[in-house]
């Protein structure tokens, strides 16, 4: 059987809101992938922050489905359970860690300046993202199954790379793979240890010490004391706290019509209710003005024309906030295409 958050692609093109399954013209299935993949990135994001509150074992659906400002509904169709999502949300922090480390481009670089500078990607990651730290690295440890798994797959995919330095020199040979393990589990517990405390010293500080740790059996004690000896870098920025999102506070529930409807206000400034309808699917021409109306209400949309009398046309512009919230929903769509293409 297929769960229902691996059918959340097809599920997003077909449903019509209505418990109905249509067919729909093709742009309207790329929109509706677009709002799929929105909803999904804020209900990660919102995960994130439900169990940094909350702690893992403790953070249920609707702390998630809250911090996202989306339904539970909604949830159900993207994701199977709550695992699923914390399963997806684990996976995104490791993948985020990983594109800081490629970004080093340490691929040619010998054993040792690799070992460093991908353990300082790493801690500098943590240093800017204290609250992602955490989660990846504290709550993961209180994950379920398949959480515990992709943990420990991570930390084989550094012991792997660390097991490298036996081929450094002689003293290589008086060691096995499970030193590379020992070495790998000890750095994971000192940062452990370090973020559960929330320590104000940045991670970054680490580095020479957890170096000299790990030079020390395969390169010997005069390797060991370079790397200790060597100046920490400078402690990472943290992120500089991003403007609010204007989807978390929104009056009313984001919808693929609602986005749609947006999207052709966005798109032909002025529009009509039957223009905006014909953009955004809807034939029914009480029920775009409904939608509009509601639109109007929360303040996302304004009728610049005379519609509210009589004989006069209406003539839909975006507000400020109707602008922003737009704006948001084209980011969040391209980030999401953007780290599937990478």
């Amino acid at each position: 059987m297929v769960s229902k958050g691996k059918l959340a692609g097809k599920a997003a093109r077909a449903y019509n809101g209505n418990g109905k399954v249509v067919v729909v013209p093709a742009a309207r299935e790329e929109h509706s992938d677009r709002l799929a993949d929105i909803q999904r990135s804020r209900l990660i994001t919102g995960a994130i922050g439900a169990i940094e509150r909350h702690g893992y074992a403790q953070t249920t659906v609707a702390h998630i489905t809250a911090r996202a400002s989306v339904s539970r509904r909604t949830f159900y169709e993207l994701f199977s359970s709550r695992e699923e999502c914390l399963i997806a949300m684990f996976a995104n922090l490791v993948e985020l860690i990983a594109v800081d480390v490629r970004a080093a481009e340490l691929e040619h670089l010998p054993w040792r300046q690799r070992v460093r500078g991908g353990l300082s990607a790493i801690l500098a990651f943590f240093d800017r993202e204290p609250a992602l730290a955490r989660v990846c690295v504290v709550q993961a440890l209180r994950g379920g199954p398949q959480v515990l798994e992709l943990r420990e797959r991570v930390l084989a995919g550094l012991a792997a790379v660390v097991d490298e330095g036996r081929a450094e020199g002689p003293r290589g040979k008086e060691h096995t793979p499970m030193t590379a393990e020992g070495l790998v589990g000890a750095a994971f517990a000192i940062v452990y240890a370090r973020l559960l405390r929330e320590e104000r010293a940045p991670l970054t500080g680490l580095l020479g010490e957890l170096m000299a740790m790990i030079a020390l059996p395969y390169l010997g004690p005069a390797a060991a004391r370079r790397e200790l000896a060597r100046p920490a870098p400078a402690p990472a920025r943290r992120a500089r706290r991003a403007e609010q999102d204007p989807l978390r506070d929104m009056p009313i529930r984001l919808t693929y019509r609602t986005a749609r409807v947006l999207e052709g206000v966005a798109t032909y400034p002025a529009a009509s209710n039957r223009r905006i309808g014909e953009f955004a699917g809807i034939a029914d021409p009480g029920q775009i003005s409904r939608l509009v109306r509601r639109l109007e209400r929360v303040g996302l949309v304004a009728n610049v024309g005379g519609g509210h009398a009589k004989g006069e046309p209406n003539a839909w512009t975006l507000t400020d906030w109707g602008e922003r919230v737009t704006r948001s929903l084209h980011a969040h769509a391209s980030r999401e295409r953007e780290r599937e293409a990478a």
